[in-house]
């Protein structure tokens, strides 16, 4: 009775969560339409862009990252199983067949000559540690720790490669949003040029003139390599991060077909309370689970300064002739205990457990920066999406404004009653605000994906329970 009373007591300290003062409310709360977290895991399906939803399938298939996180997750599930089993006997066999010459003069019988005999064993034997100081259990907690450790890294991985291959679609659908912008300016600028000739010809315009219309279609023209070379490279990143084989690569990239402003936005964002942090980030869980490991660890290093107390049985049979074996006068059998545990160690337990205590420092400082990153990362997005938010919207009013400008230049142009640098300097201003507004928009698609990755969307932090 006192061995199983022994046997439950732990050494070492059990795992606490940090306390961390966290706020109680998000800062720009009104930007939030709290909904329901599970109907957020798959948060890019709020695009309604199929295009978009193949690239993050496939990225959640191929990925290589993804893949060495479940290799490492089969890793931690075996280590698991050998913490386990080795809190259980061992039970093994041993059979061994000799046979010796023994010299007369040792014989407690005399003989005329050495005898030589035969000795046949069959041996099963029970060996069991009695966890008196909780190592195994210890043991346990820290292989169970780091299986969690395990699969919220791999949660965590797969978010971030959800969040980059929607950033990097986004990002390219806007560079073919600027690549079409510049395309048909050219294409209106060309058509401006000839018109000019025209004009110059027919000696209604000066030769000043029609220079500056082509020096304004090259400008324009000048810009499309850049362009073209942008769309080139996030096609090559996007390839990357759905696991595109490198035949795959270098091949031309077809995305099919899809516009920038085709993407529609979620109508309700991720609302949840600042302390639920702390269960919806995958990354924090997996610094808790290191926290939880490391502490465990001490329990294992303070157990290793004390005594083992282990049990062994045996039973087996022994005879001269294989024909004895198991007979009743061959039965061998034994049953013993041992204690044993360090006496003089020069420091190296007091060692071990200082180690131990600084690796659960270090995981507690780690689990801190992890919970602090968090949210310096969801105020930034809030702050984000809403100057994205108010971007679009001031400039789709100075696109509309530079719109209405540029076409009373060109009715006043055509009129004679101001000079074609006008015309440009309008048509100019146009090309840059279409330019930027296109920007805009990529940057309130990329605010809200942010939001919804920071606020833990795109996994299901009920791991545990299917586990």
């Amino acid at each position: 009775m006192s061995t199983l009373v022994l046997a439950g007591c732990a050494v070492g300290p059990n795992y606490q969560r940090p306390a961390m003062d966290l706020p109680e409310t998000w800062p720009d709360t009104a930007l939030i339409v709290p909904e329901e977290a599970a109907e957020w895991r798959a948060w890019w399906t709020r695009f309604e862009d199929p295009v978009l939803d193949a690239m993050v399938a496939r990225a959640l298939d191929d990925n290589l990252d993804i893949r060495l996180q479940l290799q490492r997750i089969g890793e931690f599930r075996a280590r698991l199983g050998l913490a386990e089993a080795e809190r259980l006997p061992t039970l093994s066999a041993q059979a061994e067949g000799a046979r010796q010459r023994q010299p007369s003069g040792l014989s407690p019988v005399p003989r005329d000559q050495g005898s030589i005999d035969n000795l046949f064993t069959v041996t099963g034997m029970l060996a069991y540690e009695v966890d008196l100081w909780g190592r195994l259990a210890r043991q346990r907690e820290a292989a169970e720790a780091f299986l969690r450790q395990s699969e919220y890294t791999h949660e965590a991985v797969r978010l971030n490669v959800v969040a980059d291959v929607v950033a990097a679609y986004i990002n390219l659908r806007d560079a073919q949003a600027q690549l079409a912008i510049a395309e048909r300016t050219v294409q209106t600028r060309e058509r401006s040029v000839e018109l000019e000739r025209v004009r110059h010809a027919a000696g209604e315009t000066d030769a000043l003139s029609l220079r500056q219309s082509l020096a304004e279609l090259e400008t324009t023209r000048a810009r499309l390599p850049a362009i073209r070379q942008r769309v080139r490279t996030l096609e090559s990143a996007l390839s990357v991060l759905v696991g595109m084989s490198p035949a795959e690569l270098m091949a031309p990239s077809e995305f099919g077909p899809g516009r920038l402003a085709d993407l529609q936005l979620p109508a309700a964002l991720p609302g949840i309370l600042p302390s639920e942090m702390l269960r919806r980030r995958p990354d924090i869980r997996a610094a808790e689970a290191e926290l939880i490991a490391a502490t465990a660890g001490i329990g294992v290093a303070q157990a290793n300064r004390l005594p083992r107390l282990n049990l062994m049985a045996l039973l087996g049979s022994a005879a001269t002739d294989t024909a004895d074996l198991f007979t009743a006068s061959a039965e061998t059998w034994g049953v013993g205990a041992s204690v044993a545990g360090p006496l003089l160690d020069f420091g190296r337990g007091r060692a071990g457990v200082e180690t131990a205590e600084a690796l659960r420092d270090q995981a507690e400082t780690r689990y801190a920066v992890t919970v602090t990153t968090a949210f310096r990362e969801v105020r930034d997005a809030l702050t984000l999406y809403q100057s994205a938010e108010e971007r679009v919207e001031a400039i789709n009013r100075q696109v509309r404004a530079i719109q209405d400008s540029r076409d009373l230049a060109q009715i006043r142009y055509r009129e004679g009653m101001i000079g074609l640098l006008q015309l440009l300097d309008a048509e100019r201003a146009l090309l840059e605000a279409e330019l930027a507004l296109s920007e805009a928009v990529r940057d309130r698609l990329t605010a809200t994906a942010t939001l919804f990755k920071v606020m833990g969307g795109g996994w299901d932090p009920d791991l545990d329970n299917r586990s």
